[in-house]
């Protein structure tokens, strides 16, 4: 019989300032699932108001918004907001890789900051690359949600950057309860 593993990431979304999905990665075992991309593109829409929500706290002087909202016993959505407004959302499976219920271990609050300080620097090092035009993600133009003629720019879709991608699913699997570096 083998140890209860803990909490695991299951999805890394990191959100645009116009509240557009850029990137969503999912984790062992919600991979293999039916239907777990777009149930994990809906936890992330609805933690959008959170975000906000806690955007608006003048008190805040953390970029780590802390928990989001638990979904229910087995996922919960944890949040970082960067200083222009690009959100970082981990949603937290408690059950662990292996799928055990009875895991008993909780995550503390500041436990995943490695994580996201690890998804910031990959991100910072997405923008710095020349050949990445971050303007190109924006919602496009004539989408739905781009408001009443608004201009927001961007042909749309999803990061499709490998090293980028290869670094977030480096973190989503790297990452533990007491992981202190990643």
């Amino acid at each position: 019989m083998s140890l209860p593993q803990g909490p695991s990431i299951a999805c890394i979304g990191i959100i645009g300032k116009q509240d557009n999905p850029l990137h969503i990665s999912l984790f062992p075992p919600h991979t293999t699932q039916k239907g777990a991309y777009l149930e994990f593109s809906f936890l992330l829409n609805a933690s959008l108001d959170i975000f906000d929500l806690r955007a608006q706290d003048k008190n805040r002087v953390d970029q780590d918004l802390g928990l989001l909202h638990a979904v229910d016993e087995r996922l919960s959505v944890w949040g970082w907001e960067t200083g222009t407004g690009t959100r970082f959302a981990i949603v937290l499976d408690m059950w662990g890789r292996d799928g055990n219920q009875n895991s008993g271990l909780g995550v503390k609050e500041g436990e995943l900051r490695p994580a996201f300080k690890a998804l910031q620097t990959a991100w910072i090092r997405l923008l710095q690359n020349p050949f990445f035009v971050p303007d190109e993600y924006g919602i496009a133009v004539g989408a739905p949600g781009a408001g009443d003629g608004a201009k927001v720019g961007g042909k749309g879709g999803m990061i499709k950057n490998k090293m980028f991608g290869r670094e977030v699913e480096r973190i989503g699997m790297g990452w533990k309860p007491g992981v202190t570096n990643i």
